[in-house]
Formats: C-alpha cells, structure tokens, sequence
C-alpha cells in the first residue's frame, strides 16, 4: 500500500480523499494557496505546503511545484483529485519520471482519451458507437466554422482536451463567431488548449454514465450506471444511481459498452465512461473522464464500496478487489450539488464569507466549507454535495427534498433554492428528465418562492429575535420599535409596521399577533396581501428557524438586515433605505461584480450601446461573465484591459451622457 499520499487539490474532493487515507491510516500532505491559507481541506495532514500565490495556474495548476513538495515530504503517490490537472497527461508523465505513483490511469491512456478527436476514433474502432461530427479538431474560429457547417446545425462545440462538460458552446444558426472566439478562449484557458471538435446536437437526450475500473493488463468491471441529465450549462446539477427508468436490455448494452471500451486500451484504475441515449433508446460515446467523478457517492452509496480506497489499491499495484459477479447494487441513492451562485443573477459566482451552516440529519455531506470559511473566487464554486440514500428512487426523492429543506447556509448565495424547486418537479419524479429540461423550466425554478412570504419571515423573525428568552408573551409593537429587535424593549414606542424592502420591492410587515415562539403578520407588497402564521425557535449556529404554512425557513438577524431562507430560497431582506450616489452617476460606469481576470474587451471608445450590451468580459470561478451597460450612451473612458485582474466593484467603462 501508499506509504504517503499528497493531494493535489482543494475542497471537498481533497477532504474526501483524507476521510479514506485516514480510515487506511495512510499520512497524506495538504497543499494550499495563498487562498486557501488555514481552509478546511488542511485538517488531519500529515504535512501542509504553499504552492502558491491565489491564481490556480500559479499553484494548484503548477505540477513541478506539487511533485517537488511530494518529494520534499517523502510521499510516494499523488492523488490529483478532480479538475485541475487531474486530466493532464504531462503531469502524470511528470509524476511517474519523478519515481513517484500516480493515482489514475497511464499518461498515455489520459492523452488518447484527452483528445477527443482521437478518442472518438478508438471508441468507433472498438464497436462503440459515437456522435456524428468532425473527426479534427481546430482553434482557428474560420476553421470552427466550417466544421459546424459541414455538421449542420445544431452543432455543439467540445474543447478537444476538456471534460466534465465545461467550455461547451451550442451554436444553431450561421454567424456564430462570437460564441466560437468565447469557447476557444474557454477551452484554452480552462485546459491549456483552444482546440474545438464540432458534433452534431443530439435533441433532448438523456446524460448516462458508467462507472468502470481496471487493472492496466485487461481485466475491467463496472460499477453500475449514473443519470446525469439534469443538467445547466453541460454541469450536472443533479446526479442519481442507478439512471431512472432505464430498460434493462439498455442498461445491460451501455454497462457492456463501458467494459469493452476500457479493455480496448487496457485501462488502468477509475474511470467514466459517458454516453447520450436519445429519445429512441439509441446510445452515443461522449467521453471517458479519466479519474474520479465529483458525483462518484451515489456509486459508492449503493454498491457500498470505497472508490477512493479502490483507485489507491490499484496505484499500488493490487488486482481488482472485487470480480463483477461480487459487485452488488442496492436501492437508489441522489446527489446535489450545492454552489455559491446566485441563480437571480444569472447563476453569476458569488464568492465571500459563510457566516452559518445547517446540515441535514441523516445525509452525507461532502463539504469543502465550515461556518467562518471565505469561498474565494479564483475557483470553482461548488461548495458542497447532499448525497441520500434509500431503498427504492420515491424515497429517495423524499429524502432529498427534506434535506435540502434542512439546510441552510447564510453569508453567500447558494442554489439552494433552485435545487429545491428542480427536486420537486413532477418530470424529475417521474424519470423524465433530459439535459435540456433545466433550460425549459428555468423561469418557473427561478420564481418558486414569492417575496411576500421572504417578507413575512423577515419581518416575524425580528420579532422572534426580540422576544425575551424564556419568559412570556411581549408587545409586538415594543419589538418592532428599534431599527431590529434586540434593543427593542427598552423602547417602548409602537410603530404600526415595519418596512422592509426585498430585491428593490418595498414590504410593509405588520404585527397582528406575537407570543412566544409564534409570530402571526400582514404583509402587503406589490399590490398583494399576505396574512400568515410564523411558528418558530432557535436552532443549529443560532439560527432562528420555523414554519410558514409547513414550508421550513431559517433567518438570521444581522445589524442591518435579516437573511433568509425559505423552500431553500436565500434572500437578504432590509429596513428601506434612500440615499447614497446619485443615481445618474451610478449609472455612468459599468463595473466588475466579482473579482476576475479580464479576458475580453467589447468596447470601443466613441461608439453607441445600447443597455445590456456587452462591454467587457471577466472570468472568474472558471466561468466567463459579461460586464453590461447600465444604460444606453457613448463610450467613453475605457479603463480595463485584456489580461488585467480586477476587484469587485471596480470600474471598467464609462459611458458618456
């Protein structure tokens, strides 16, 4: 076995990965970045290294920095994780001529399947079949185009040595050059490499993965089938196992597939094998992800093995441990992939400080996160999975609905609520769920929860917060008096309501009745007239949490503000206030909303735009967001440029009068 184990990565995939290191009583060393100084992936090492400054290519993108602090602290392994250069075929050469293990498949089986192109080839060689589309690849936006027109439309376009989905560009009609310059950029940033393959779009087909491994001399298993479906942007948002309402025979093929595939290239330790299935039940190769998948615990969850301890066993040189007639499955297991976005703005990165945290009872949490922990933005998102459990999928469903109800976090926003709307649609529950059913639905995911209801929570949890602990009944008037609560009794002046204002919607909450642990308010807003019970106490980090109407909330009460989550809707909910810049020369700037790298420049000096036109573009969190106009002018000052990292709230382009 592994003497010692660095992880080369971050989050919660490298606090997985500890939990089985320490279970085999394996010492492993931590890496971190000037970003992650002090995060909660360093806990346990053995040995903890700075690879770098905040950047990922300058730390944990650097593969000489990590080999050399795997040498340094005499590990014998690397365990790259997921993402980064998990899927980097010079790292793990680098790894190997180091004289040190590398925890995943040979470098020349993650080249091959790297390159999609030539993966594509081997896949069809094999008798597996694939996507009609362009056999090269290229990253000159002249020659993209006239792939996709040889394809015909719709086209999707893949960076050739990508995964997981990202950087993908769905391109349906002529004159596409921007989306083409977009996803090179993507593709060469993310992987080092602009190269796109161009395949023709499979409509409205489901997402199935299967999960193999292999010994590196021929002899492979599978570990089941995933559904992948739900899915934004080609990022799986949902994952469930074993996939729903698939026909046996199907099931049988595409597992069958999977095998064939993986003993075509002798392939060594753990990989997934993707694969679309259209409407006729017809299935294509998509991709093999050569390492460990971020939605592996549903695998884990009903074959109830190891896939860390299985990838670290096969790097040492042990056979498979388990012959596929042992391999069992039981019952049916979900996974939610709980980020810091904000689904309001457009699912924008939303880095900064988780203030609390509330867990569910009975759920697996894969965490990257504590309460105090800062989510910086030069990562991915994610910040958690909600993984459940049970014996049959409606179970499972119920579990999983319960326990996003049960978790809250507060400080950033989350897609909590999203998740929570997309688990209790009825195509969800009844299996009917394709990649572009989140893009169908997404106006009614997104409006699920009524700002009069955040408002009546928001106004009653004030109150709540007010009320002496632990004795009886008190004016509602005398808690809505101070500005909020705390120092409300000592007042003693009633006011008829308290005034809140919600997303730029103004909210009057009045107090009907109040005793202890239950707050009855009206809420007027927008025209709309709410009367509603708010029954709560206090729970898990402080938080104050109840019912409304048997939908479960969570508030906190801030000096300036009541956060809160209602059906996993997170709002930040404040007292009205006038003031400020003037609004005329707010409007003046367009500025940055998050930190990031500047990667493109759409402005030019002198000429017109209208409100909403892009004007530059940041990547940040590894996605690109576009910087628009606040309104319709002349461009004037342009103060940014390409390649140049900037802060929240800086400012980028002015627009003249």
């Amino acid at each position: 076995m592994i003497g010692k184990l660095l992880i080369a990565n971050r989050g919660e995939i490298a606090r997985r990965i500890a939990r089985t290191c320490a279970r085999l009583s394996i010492p492993y060393v931590a890496v971190y970045s000037d970003a992650d100084r002090g995060a909660p992936h360093l806990e346990g090492a053995a040995d903890m290294v700075r690879i770098g400054p905040a950047p990922a290519a300058r730390s944990y993108l650097d593969g000489a920095a990590l080999i050399r602090a795997a040498r340094q602290r005499g590990a014998d392994a690397i365990h790259p994780g997921v993402g980064f250069l998990s899927e980097n075929a010079d790292f793990a050469a680098a790894v190997e001529a180091a004289g040190l293990i590398f925890v995943g498949p040979r470098p020349d089986t993650i080249a091959v399947l790297g390159d999609k192109g030539r993966a594509k080839a081997l896949m069809a060689q094999a008798g597996v079949p694939v996507v009609p589309g362009s056999a090269e690849a290229s990253d000159d936006a002249e020659e993209v185009e006239r792939l996709i027109a040889a394809t015909g439309y719709p086209a999707l376009l893949k960076p050739a040595a990508g995964g997981g989905g990202k950087g993908m560009q769905l391109v349906t009609k002529p004159g596409a050059r921007a989306e083409i310059a977009s996803a090179i950029r993507t593709a060469r940033s993310s992987f080092g490499d602009g190269r796109l393959l161009v395949e023709r779009l499979i409509e409205r087909p489901r997402h199935v993965e299967v999960q193999v491994f292999g010994d590196g001399a021929g002899g492979a298993v599978h570990l089941f089938d995933r559904e992948c479906s739900l899915q934004r942007r080609h990022q799986k948002v949902i994952e469930e196992a074993p996939a729903s309402t698939l026909p046996p025979e199907l099931r049988a093929r595409l597992a069958q597939a999977a095998v064939t595939g993986a003993r075509a290239m002798t392939y060594r330790n753990a990989g997934t094998f993707e694969f679309i299935v259209g409407a006729d039940g017809a299935f294509y190769y998509l991709e093999v992800n050569t390492r460990l998948q971020v939605e592996h615990p549903v695998t884990e969850a009903i074959t109830g093995l190891d896939l860390v301890e299985w990838q670290l066993r096969l790097a040492s040189g042990e056979l498979l441990p388990l012959a596929q007639e042992q391999i069992r499955a039981r019952g049916h297991a979900i996974e939610c992939r709980l980020y810091a976005e904000d689904p309001t703005a457009g699912f924008r990165p939303a880095p900064g400080r988780i203030t609390r945290l509330a867990w569910p009872a009975g759920a697996r949490i894969d965490s990257a996160v504590e309460a105090g922990s800062h989510v910086p933005s030069h990562y991915d998102p994610m910040i958690a999975k909600i993984i459940v459990h049970s014996d049959d999928r409606p179970q499972a469903l119920t579990r999983m609905r319960g326990a996003l109800a049960d978790t809250a976090v507060m400080g950033v926003a989350t897609n909590l609520g999203f998740l929570a709307a997309l688990a209790a649609r009825e195509e969800v529950a009844a299996g009917r769920a394709h990649t572009r059913l989140i893009d169908e639905v997404l106006p009614e995911l997104l409006g699920a929860v009524a700002p009069a209801a955040l408002a009546a929570v928001a106004g009653a949890a004030l109150v709540l917060d007010a009320m002496p602990q632990g004795h009886g009944p008190t004016s509602p008037w005398q808690a809505s008096a101070a500005p909020y609560g705390r120092h409300a009794l000592a007042q003693g002046a009633p006011l008829g309501a308290i005034v809140l204002e919600i997303a730029g919607a103004r909210a009057a909450v009045r107090v009907l009745c109040a005793r202890r642990g239950t707050v009855t308010v009206e809420v007027e807003t927008s025209g709309t007239r709410l009367t509603a019970t708010v029954g709560g106490g206090r729970g898990p980090g402080g938080l104050l949490e109840g019912t409304l109407e048997s939908r479960r909330w969570r508030a906190l009460v801030l000096p300036d503000a009541v956060e809160v989550i209602l059906d996993g809707a997170r709002a930040e909910v404040s007292r009205l206030v006038r003031g400020g810049p003037d609004e005329a020369e707010a409007t003046d700037w367009a500025s940055a909303e998050m930190p990031g790298l500047v990667v493109a420049v759409a402005a030019k000096a002198g000429e017109r735009v209208a409100r909403g036109d892009v004007l530059a573009v940041i990547e940040a969190m590894k996605f690109e967001n576009p910087v628009t106009a606040p309104r319709e002018g002349i461009v004037g000052e342009i103060a940014c440029q390409v390649g140049e990292q900037v802060e929240a709230g800086q400012r980028l382009v002015r627009l003249a009068p």
